[in-house]
């Protein structure tokens, strides 16, 4: 039956649905077992997902190959991890609250939409599944100024996304004719078939896209919404979300829009650059470890955009390594800013992890890791994520793009390098508090993978070679 290549999505909505019951009736404390049962859900699905098989179903809106299966289970990983950095972090605040996991899980669902999408309709279906519950988890903490200030601009901004992004659909149907992928692939592989009013309608659904992934010049939200959010939250935006919408990007372009690659590779190559240069220079003066990490974040979109600037295989397979081992390095980083908590109270400055070599080794040495494999230093996981696009932008003839892609990581190793500085050479401002066993856990589960990457890279390179093959073949 078609609705079987739906399996890992059907089974994460029904579960969601069973657990959003189940957390109503009991009046005792729900906020633990919840969580734990959302976590089992989306490994459920990624289980799925790893013996999904290949082909579309209701109507030629999902598809199923390859490429949605890797990104997918990136996803389904960043947001069970999500879910485990706010166990102690949402009770210590006061804010655990079933809910909470429940609408990961929703969100986590919006993002599996977005990947299998493969008409302009379940693209947008899944965009407004997976942003509606990212409005309310931003403004989770409603008693805090600063999270309620966030969730509202981040629904306002990402109201006005929508909307390009809606518009641009628009004009795409009214110049093809159809919403679906397969069939604007066709009408565009025709010279005539392209016209003035198609191409407009291209720019509007990329600058949709564009401000989910944050990149310049659609950035201006990420550094509030990262710094007011809860830090759960925050690791979550950088993570699944981020993956979604970069895995629709590349659907889009290299996809329905494959035989315009002329048109819409000038603007993706445009805000490559942009996106590396502000998230490079901008960050330099951050002192809120999460401003930094979003003008990181920024950053990292850039370099990983430069891998679908290619428009080649070697580009987008690129593209995947790069996003794997990023999602696996920040939500280790972010682990280490949740469990960075003084007399009970959350911190989140720079300074605050002054002196964290002597008064906590290990977590500093994880922050080590993660610092060092963000700066792109080899033999991390970090330097072969860069190293994978900077190849095939050398390999595509893209100058300008690795040229300045190789300064700006120059650039930003300043100030990731400056935070290895400050836990190792200052002087201790005092101890931060014990982290607990879970986020211990990810620190450590991330660190191994950044740290060991390069002596087993094959199954991941293997597996990116297939998806990129899926989405290109």
């Amino acid at each position: 039956m078609i609705w079987t290549l739906a399996l890992p999505e059907l089974v994460l909505a029904v579960s969601g649905l069973v657990i959003l019951a189940a957390g109503v009736i009991p009046k005792r404390e729900t906020f633990f077992p919840v969580s734990m049962a959302c976590v089992g859900a989306l490994l459920l699905a990624a289980m799925l997902v790893l013996g999904q098989a290949e082909g579309t179903a209701l109507g030629g809106h999902y598809v199923s190959d390859a490429f949605s299966g890797f990104m997918k289970f990136l996803a389904l990983s960043a947001a069970a991890v999500g879910i485990l950095l706010s166990l102690d972090f949402n009770e210590r605040e006061g804010t655990a609250r079933f809910e909470f996991p429940v609408l990961m899980l929703f969100a986590t669902l919006g993002a599996m939409v977005m990947i299998s999408a493969n008409d302009l309709l379940s693209l947008y279906l899944g965009l407004e599944l997976l942003s509606l519950p990212l409005y309310v988890l931003a403004a989770f903490n409603r008693d805090n100024g600063r999270s309620a200030e966030a969730g509202l601009k981040y629904f306002v901004l990402g109201a006005l996304a929508s909307g390009l992004l809606l518009y641009g659909s628009s004009l795409v149907y009214g110049f093809a004719g159809t919403t679906n992928f397969d069939r604007l692939g066709e009408a565009f592989s025709e010279p005539n078939g392209i016209s003035a009013g198609v191409i407009v309608g291209v720019v509007f659904v990329i600058t949709g896209l564009a401000f989910k992934v944050s990149a310049v010049p659609f950035h201006m939200w990420t550094p509030d919404v990262y710094e007011g959010a809860p830090t759960p939250v925050t690791a979550f935006f950088a993570s699944a979300p981020k993956v979604a919408a970069i895995a629709l990007l590349a659907r889009v372009l290299l996809g329905p829009f494959g035989d315009l690659v002329a048109q819409w590779q000038q603007v993706i190559v445009l805000v490559s650059l942009g996106s590396m240069i502000l998230g490079a220079f901008a960050a330099i003066g951050q002192r809120n470890l999460k401003r930094l990490m979003a003008y990181s974040s920024i950053g990292h979109v850039g370099y990983a955009l430069m891998g679908l600037a290619v428009g080649s295989d070697i580009g987008l397979r690129g593209l995947l390594v790069y996003m794997a081992i990023y999602v696996f390095m920040n939500l280790g980083t972010f682990a280490v800013l949740v469990s960075m908590r003084r007399a009970g109270r959350s911190v989140e400055g720079i300074e605050d992890l002054a002196g964290l070599g002597r008064t906590d080794p290990v977590t500093a040495m994880w922050m080590a890791v993660f610092m060092f494999s963000m700066a792109g230093i080899p033999p991390l996981a970090g330097f072969f994520g860069k190293l994978y696009v900077f190849l095939a932008a050398v390999q595509g003839a893209f100058w300008t793009l690795a040229v300045v892609g190789v300064l700006t990581s120059v650039v930003s190793a300043y100030y990731y390098l400056r935070i290895v500085k400050v836990m190792y050479f200052d002087a201790p401002i005092g101890n931060l508090d014990r982290a607990p066993t879970s986020l211990t856990m990810v620190m450590a589960g991330t660190g191994l993978f950044t740290a060991f990457f390069a002596l087993w890279p094959a199954p991941m390179l293997a597996a990116a070679q297939a998806a990129a093959a899926a989405l290109l073949g």
